[in-house]
């Protein structure tokens, strides 16, 4: 097979819908869920998420409206000298202008055309007949995690993320590229321009199974390639969110040098940085605009919306509103710090 050159980059905003403990992959149908997650895509988003998401939602936060998908990640907290801990807002990044916080999404694929991408995985199960799929509403849609949140330490799952320290924002140079200052833990130092966290999902698909007991056996990454156990190729899907850091001055930090930021399920060393994908775009529209290899948030036959259409798309919580602003005694939940 060819080698994946990753030459074909969509980039586009989806802005934050909503912020609240649920997790309809993990723990499906539990509400609230353990730990805050910041939620973008569709507005169906909810703590089961069976069926079809594109017909389901009504809107969309995401720059393409075909684009029904969710995505989340953890919500990020600051932790104060005295214990207390503050919610971390996201920023919009470069090229994302006037996005109420959320993400920047990249759909990338080979340059050469001849490789073969299934962009379009099944809403239903493929072992099921077709009267099934009418009928049945129990059978799920293609999702995945990727990450360890319960990760302390570098582990296989921590390769999948990295973090890079702004000084000025997210226009220093070489914005999309690898720098030798990032990390894969959170940063050592004050990054007054905030912190950026990327994190890959696997891009090989084994074409059988919509999801896995662990929700990432059924795929696995791919570099040159696919292996045969999972040969089906998928667009490398990767998310990109730019934290707020610079609001929490240096002089707040803790004097014994440590960095105070944790994850929302009490991780401070960045390695249990985890999000998690549902698919939801509309028809084959995905397929059609990876088959053209399609660049950055410009795609014939898909759909762009303004940004302040897509910040209008929320989503009522379903376990009451959010502590955002202001400090709280413990991390949502009641979640624990822990080092390992």
């Amino acid at each position: 097979m060819a080698q994946q050159d990753f030459g074909a980059m969509m980039r586009f905003g989806c802005a934050q819908h909503s912020i609240e403990r649920l997790d309809p992959i993990v723990t499906p149908g539990q509400i609230p869920s353990q730990h805050m997650h910041a939620i973008v895509g569709g507005n169906s988003f909810n703590a089961t998420m069976q069926g079809d998401l594109g017909a389901e939602s009504s809107c969309t936060t995401c720059t393409f409206s075909e684009d029904f998908s969710n995505y989340w990640h953890p919500a990020l907290y600051f932790r104060a000298r005295n214990g207390t801990f503050r919610h971390v807002p996201i920023i919009p990044n470069i090229g994302i202008f006037g996005a109420t916080g959320g993400v920047t999404v990249y759909y990338t694929s080979p340059t050469d055309k001849s490789v073969k991408i299934k962009a379009q995985p099944p809403v239903r199960l493929p072992n099921h007949s077709p009267r099934d799929f009418q009928t049945d509403k129990v059978l799920q849609g293609f999702r995945m995690v990727v990450g360890d949140p319960f990760a302390r330490s570098q582990t296989f799952s921590s390769a999948y993320s990295i973090y890079r320290c702004y000084t000025d924002g997210p226009f220093e140079p070489n914005p999309m590229g690898v720098a030798d200052s990032d990390t894969q833990t959170f940063p050592k130092k004050h990054c007054p321009g905030g912190m950026r966290v990327n994190i890959n999902f696997p891009n090989c698909w084994d074409g059988k199974n919509l999801d896995s007991k662990d929700h990432t056996s059924h795929v696995a990454s791919g570099y040159n390639g696919c292996p045969s156990t999972h040969p089906v190729q998928l667009p490398q899907i990767m998310l990109e969110t730019v934290f707020d850091t610079g609001m929490f001055p240096k002089e707040d930090w803790p004097k014994d040098g440590s960095q105070p930021f944790v994850w929302a399920q009490g991780d401070p060393t960045g390695y249990g940085y985890h999000a998690d994908y549902v698919f939801g775009w509309k028809g084959n529209s995905l397929q059609k605009a990876v088959d053209q290899r399609c660049s950055m948030a410009t795609c014939e036959g898909l759909t762009t919306q303004d940004q302040s259409v897509g910040n209008k798309c929320t989503k009522k919580p379903s376990f009451g509103p959010p502590k955002l602003n202001g400090w709280l005694k413990h991390l949502p939940g009641k979640m624990k710090v822990t080092y390992q």
